[in-house]
């Protein structure tokens, strides 16, 4: 039995991935490393050393405050946007092999009546006739 899923589709058709998904991956990479943190650090250090270019504390305090809210919520929607993504394909792969046991206890559950109720329990479980 061909399984026909969306993850082989887009497989065939390249990478699947529009071009803010693409963004997503690049950013996620670079964020993900040491690198990052060290120049979030080295942000941080130069902030700190400017206080007496400033003309209050106050606007000090705001423009960290103001830079950091803005970093956390752009970061935060895209490293959420690849989580979503890299759970989906976790998913995906799990209904792949599940299709494949399934498949095959169906092969060979001919003879064994438990073994068929297997089958029917596991593509109940995942949703399998629904898919198919």
């Amino acid at each position: 039995m061909t399984i026909e899923n969306s993850a082989r589709k887009s497989r065939q058709r390249g990478d699947g991935l529009n071009a803010f998904e693409r963004f997503v991956e690049v950013v996620t990479s670079v964020v993900s490393h040491a690198p990052f943190f060290y120049v979030i650090v080295g942000a941080l250090l130069l902030w700190a050393v400017s206080f007496p270019f400033w003309s209050s504390s106050t606007k000090w305090e705001l423009a960290v405050h103001t830079g950091s809210s803005v970093l956390s919520l752009l970061l935060l929607v895209l490293l959420q946007n690849a989580g979503r993504r890299s759970e989906q394909a976790a998913h995906e792969k799990l209904n792949v092999i599940a299709a494949a046991l399934s498949d095959l206890m169906d092969s060979r559950a001919r003879d064994d009546e438990d073994l068929a109720e297997s089958v029917r329990t596991l593509r109940q479980a995942v949703g399998l006739e629904e898919r198919h």
